[in-house]
């Protein structure tokens, strides 16, 4: 999609009221005007009681519909505000993608006795005592719903671990026994095999467990008339599975149904390799990237910035690469928190908004705020950034990556926006890049749409511009009196 932004549309203290989904429909009139194009959408099945943000997922049928683990409702609220509010994205042209979380399943129904292996946690290819009979929950009936949609029952032999036997109370990694069961090898390398990551954990070797899924997803896709996925933790699920699974739903819904996989590695290897193993399919959320704005933020000045884009899929694979700054996974108090600094963020922001590569995706705590004041948001510069993308990031891109504090870009606009965009960033004291704006530029004056700067810059009569950023700041230039719609 031509200079799309998705928009990540939760972060993860968002009340526990049920009222998620009639919030969101208030926000996106203004979602839209700043030239959001997609929605992603928390994980919306029914988790293990309603304060669970969907990671915890118990029933993948159950949409708030069923009385199950305390309520009707999930933590978003029930199946028809859901309808109502997807319904409404689409109305305004914004397509919806759904959290979808396969990797394992937890809150289940009862306990069952099987044979199982405790394996090291640090080596999880290793046998740490010998084959014993443990009890795990892995009994999933379903009981609220009754066998609507789906009639399939899971037990131990649909899963190839867990992490606590019941049996004697003791904690660790069990890999569960019996014919043709094992870990699943299409999957991180890290601890040996990481195949396993928590709750009971989904076998997608499993004939019946492939059929049901895939199942489920086609349900779920026509149920809400979906336009795409973001699949959690797939460096945790095997690639084999995942590339039948990509195929039917590019099969069923076409080439154009959007697959967003969360792979949270920095190893640049690995992505390549997971990019190969599913055909290319399956888009990636840059974390590379997003680990060098978070340095880069706490460094300050003694970042380089002509290495921000090194090791990342946006410069591997630029069209595979979805940018971010930040999501729920980094923000304050989750086990992953590399939460950017506060006076990065408008810069960070700019690195992955008004550049030609990537699919860059706001995320909802950067924009309203992350609750019980743990962060406050940056909208009005984030609307500033998105309508200067939306309005004039287009076209040839020229980078001056001049010195490790003082990096910048032109991008040169095309036929449909012919508008000029530089880009400045400085993390030490006010510099300028001397940059080409191209032909028959010279005499305009140029201003920054931040605000950041306050000078007035006229192109000299070889098309050029002195452009300048404030100490630690970004400034974006475009032609003065322009208007941003």
């Amino acid at each position: 999609m031509n200079n799309g932004i998705l928009f990540q549309g939760f972060e993860w203290y968002l009340p526990d009221d049920g009222n998620y989904y009639k919030d969101m429909l208030l926000k996106l009139d203004e979602l839209a005007k700043m030239g959001i194009t997609a929605i992603w959408l928390p994980p919306v099945c029914k988790g293990t009681w309603t304060n669970d943000t969907g990671y915890g997922v118990y029933d993948l049928f159950d949409l708030g519909e069923f009385d199950q683990k305390g309520a009707v409702r999930t933590k978003y609220g029930v199946k028809e505000d859901l309808k109502i509010l997807i319904d409404a994205i689409h109305q305004r042209g914004i397509q919806v993608y759904a959290d979808v979380v396969l990797n394992h399943k937890a809150g289940a129904d009862g306990s069952e006795r099987f044979m199982a292996v405790k394996v090291d946690s640090n080596d999880r290819t290793k046998e740490v005592e010998e084959p014993r009979e443990i009890e795990g929950w892995t009994v999933f009936r379903f009981p609220g719903r009754q066998g609507k949609y789906s009639k399939f029952e899971w037990n131990f032999q649909h899963f190839t671990g867990v992490d606590f036997d019941y049996l004697t109370g003791d904690k660790g990694i069990y890999r569960i026994l019996g014919e043709n069961k094992g870990w699943n090898w299409g999957v991180s390398s890290e601890f040996g095999n990481f195949d396993y990551l928590m709750f009971a954990n989904i076998d997608h070797a499993n004939n019946d467990v492939k059929q049901e899924l895939i199942r489920w997803a086609t349900w779920f896709v026509e149920e809400l008339h979906l336009d795409g996925f973001r699949l959690d933790a797939i460096k945790h699920i095997d690639s084999t599975f995942m590339n039948e699974f990509s195929n039917h739903l590019k099969t069923k819904f076409g080439d154009k149904f959007y697959l967003l996989g969360e792979y949270w590695d920095l190893n640049i290897d690995a992505k390549q390799k997971y990019l190969i193993d599913t055909e290319y399919d399956i888009e990636l959320l840059d974390v590379g990237l997003h680990f060098n704005l978070f340095e880069a933020s706490n460094r300050g000045g003694d970042y380089d910035l002509r290495t921000i884009f090194d090791n990342t899929v946006i410069k591997l694979n630029p069209s595979k690469s979805v940018t971010f700054v930040d999501n729920h996974d980094s923000q304050p108090g989750q086990s992953l928190n590399s939460f950017v600094e506060g006076w990065f963020k408008e810069i960070a922001y700019g690195c992955i908004l008004l550049r030609n590569e990537g699919y860059p995706c706001i995320f909802y705590g950067d924009y309203y705020g992350i609750g019980g004041d743990r962060s406050s948001g940056i909208k009005e510069k984030l609307d500033v950034l998105s309508m200067l993308r939306k309005n004039h990031a287009y076209g040839k891109q020229d980078d001056y990556f001049n010195e490790p504090d003082l990096i910048g870009w032109v991008r040169h606009g095309d036929q449909d926006h012919p508008h000029k965009l530089a880009v400045v960033i400085s993390t030490k004291e006010r510099k300028t890049i001397r940059m080409f704006l191209g032909d028959a530029e010279h005499g305009k004056v140029y201003a920054d749409f931040t605000g950041n700067c306050l000078d007035k810059i006229t192109i000299d009569d070889q098309n050029y511009g002195e452009f300048p950023a404030e100490p630690k700041s970004i400034s974006v230039w475009v032609e003065d009196g322009t208007i941003l719609e």
